[in-house]
């Protein structure tokens, strides 16, 4: 099911939404300082990932869009769709380069394999320089340990905020919340972190629960994914519903994958519309998404039933 591409689609093809959102001013979406980096981000930002359920002129027309809406915060991979999700940004982004806030990612372990892919992405993105250059997908702590051994991934990240290359640096990752824990542990000096938040999220590996507060005791500027579970939530919960609880949460900006112009003006109207769930209100979400909860929806995240060895932090 993916009720968001229908909705997406049904909206984009009306007149009067079209008009409506040419009419609004660029920067009246809310935004929110990124934790340390001090960098005010708009609370939602336009994600790469779904990229390859567009055409490339799509994608183009949902960057554009996104940035003639307000948005400020794109985000994005080297790993995206074989590296065009990165083009499309270096298609439409750089003449508004100083207005916006560009991220990219590496899954490359070693510094060499990681500096190789930040290169190709500079290129792609058509920028000397990305905002936030994350090391991405951290789900094992076979992972951890290759990143910050001997030639790993770190040196690479820190050899590149030194040299300009990027401006801050950090991770990512959605499989298990105790290796999250493990990178916080091993190193002080991130400047961001992005995890998976949603509503069933707290019922099963909660990264909610886990790594958000020692990411906020830490000043981490905290991003959240995967605010619909891939569409899985919108069985019980609409678009509006996920995002406002991702968004009543401590965090800063939220990445929404959008494969429509109907979707991103959506999830722009609802950032605008914003207002915090009280914690009654907050409650009654989960409850309702906490039915659907496991790892049949979340199908990144490790499957407890299957994972005899699953890893387990073990740090203060």
């Amino acid at each position: 099911m993916n009720r968001r591409s229908f909705l997406g689609g049904a909206l984009a093809g009306a007149p009067a939404l079209a008009a409506a959102g040419a009419a609004s001013p660029r920067g009246d979406v809310p935004t929110r300082v990124f934790g340390k980096t001090g960098e005010s981000l708009t609370v939602i930002g336009q994600a790469g990932g779904r990229f390859p359920l567009c055409t490339f002129d799509e994608a183009k027309s949902i960057v554009q869009r996104a940035y003639d809406l307000g948005i400020n915060y794109f985000d994005n991979a080297h790993s995206y769709w074989g590296g065009r999700s990165e083009e499309v940004f270096g298609a439409v982004l750089p003449p508004v380069r100083k207005d916006v806030f560009i991220t990219t990612k590496t899954t490359d372990r070693t510094r060499k394999g990681a500096e190789a892919e930040l290169r190709l992405s500079l290129k792609r993105l058509k920028t000397d320089y990305v905002d936030l250059w994350q090391i991405h997908s951290v789900g094992e702590m076979d992972d951890v340990d290759q990143i910050f051994g001997p030639g790993g991934a770190i040196e690479a990240f820190e050899a590149a905020k030194k040299a300009g290359l990027c401006r801050f640096i950090g991770f990512t990752g959605h499989r298990d919340p105790n290796v999250h824990m493990a990178m916080l542990e091993r190193y002080d000096d991130y400047d961001t972190i992005l995890m998976p938040l949603h509503p069933a999220d707290p019922s099963y590996l909660s990264f909610e629960n886990m790594v958000l507060p020692e990411a906020r005791k830490r000043g981490l500027g905290i991003q959240g994914m995967k605010s619909l579970a891939n569409a899985k939530l919108l069985q019980s919960l609409s678009v509006r519903q996920c995002i406002q609880y991702v968004l009543s949460l401590p965090i800063h900006c939220l990445a929404v994958g959008c494969t429509t112009i109907g979707q991103i003006e959506d999830d722009v109207r609802i950032a605008r519309e914003f207002r915090y769930y009280d914690d009654k209100e907050m409650t009654a979400i989960r409850d309702r998404a906490k039915k659907l909860a496991g790892a049949g929806l979340e199908d990144w995240k490790r499957d407890l039933q299957q994972a005899s060895n699953r890893p387990e932090y073990t740090g203060a």
